[in-house]
């Protein structure tokens, strides 16, 4: 495992994509944690900023796997990394279903949330660089496939979970029994991904002539040292905050904005409200990335983030007036979300080209952390506030939204100031030739 395994001639690359997917779609289960809120907060008695509390920690130690771990999945190769986040994800679901079972829910919040998050960041990073190594020519596609799986897990997910909570029960035993399915489930469908995943041979001329050690190559020790970094570093956590805000609360937020409608949400059709939220972040990681190839990454980030600011708007001056509206508002915002994670690595990959852009991608996750605390933070604290207050329905969202419209703007003036890696960053030419040469060979 800790030696990544070579692709040997004739191996087709389009064989790697469904490795990715593999197990992004097994770690993309963390966007239907809200399908399991409101039988967490009924059967232990928890309000719902603490019923948040799990996935919170899960989004932060994403960040902080991905920061501390990325330059060991540059060094020891993706099986190694995908080895590692099946370990860790499952064993995480496996510690929940006894903190479930015993009552104690300390034991959910570290499994799910410490343990399950070391594999959520591992994993999440563990193809990337392969794949930018694989399509030099597509980038942007090419990870938009792999990234789409972690979008699209919960379109399965989702269903998936409230089924068995109708089978199981709802009550901390049938909550106990889901949990453990997941994380013996997802065990065996994240080992496809281990045995198929190759890495390029160093000999290998890509398709179209497009070599991937062309260009710019910068070190992740000089990228974050560069104001480049930094940008993007606010960019991701401004667009990540302003989508997770809706995601972790979609199931209850739909419910509530609507409780007070001649057509209010049932948890059937909330939890259908997440498998919906789901298909947008997938559809938005595949196309808005692809889409970034041909218009470039700065141009789609000013969609994601200042169209993103004005649904945000209408969202909020909408209200409770029209379902549709507010279904369709969300879809928006959640394919930008899902689209700014999938552009991001060839956002990277362009300024700091391939040489570690990995470890690169892995240090600028901890915007996913400080936004995996900031969105459900602002969402459900505010709310409950709110409906202490008095208030209902709507009302519980308005201020939350009017932050995340602050948000998207700061992060749009950020893309702005993004600009070419000044020179004196840059790898020499013959340093990374050698590197890249001892890593496969090893």
């Amino acid at each position: 495992m800790s030696s990544p395994p070579v692709a040997p001639p004739g191996w087709s690359r389009w064989l790697v994509p469904p490795a990715a997917l593999s197990v992004h779609l097994s770690i993309g289960q963390a966007y239907a944690w809200s399908v399991f809120k409101p039988p967490l907060e009924a059967a232990l008695h928890l309000d719902g900023t603490e019923s948040a509390l799990p996935f919170q920690l899960a989004i932060v130690m994403l960040g902080l796997s991905a920061a501390f771990g990325g330059t060991l999945v540059e060094r020891n190769g993706p099986r190694w990394a995908m080895t590692v986040a099946l370990v860790c994800f499952s064993s995480g679901f496996l510690l929940s279903a006894l903190g479930a079972q015993t009552e104690q829910y300390w034991l959910i919040v570290l499994g799910y949330g410490f343990v399950g998050g070391i594999g959520l960041g591992i994993g999440y990073i563990s193809p990337v660089s392969t794949l930018i190594k694989w399509f030099p020519d597509r980038p942007g596609m090419a990870t938009g496939i792999a990234i789409m799986g972690f979008g699209g897990g919960a379109l399965i997910a989702s269903p998936w979970s409230a089924q068995m909570l109708d089978s199981f029960g709802s009550d901390h035993s049938g909550i106990a029994l889901a949990f453990l399915v997941h994380g013996l489930s997802y065990a065996v469908f994240m080992s496809l991904g281990v045995l198929l995943v190759r890495v390029p041979r160093a000999d290998r001329h890509e398709d179209r002539g497009v070599s991937s050690l062309e260009g710019v190559q910068v070190s992740a020790r000089s990228a974050v040292r560069t104001p480049q970094f930094w940008c993007l570093w606010v960019v991701l956590c401004t667009n990540v905050t302003a989508g997770i805000g809706i995601l972790e609360k979609a199931a209850p937020m739909i419910t509530d904005f609507f409780a007070d409608s001649s057509t209010p949400v049932s948890a059937s059709a909330a939890a259908g409200f997440v498998a919906l939220l789901s298909a947008a972040n997938m559809a938005g990681r595949i196309g808005w990335s692809s889409a970034s190839d041909l218009i470039g990454r700065k141009n789609i980030y000013r969609v994601y983030l200042g169209v993103g600011a004005l649904t945000y708007l209408f969202l909020a001056l909408a209200g409770d007036s029209a379902k549709p509206v507010f279904v369709l508002c969300a879809l928006v915002i959640l394919s930008f979300y899902g689209g700014g994670f999938a552009t991001i690595p060839a956002y990277l990959k362009d300024l700091f080209g391939t040489y570690q852009v990995g470890a690169i991608h892995g240090r600028l996750l901890t915007a996913w952390s400080t936004a995996g605390v900031l969105g459900p933070l602002i969402v459900n604290w505010i709310a409950d506030r709110q409906e202490a207050a008095g208030k209902h329905g709507s009302a519980l969202y308005g201020l939350s939204f009017a932050i995340m419209i602050g948000l998207l703007v700061i992060g749009f003036v950020a893309n702005e100031f993004v600009r070419p890696v000044h020179a004196r960053h840059h790898v020499p030419a013959a340093r990374e030739a050698a590197d890249v040469q001892r890593h496969q060979s090893a």
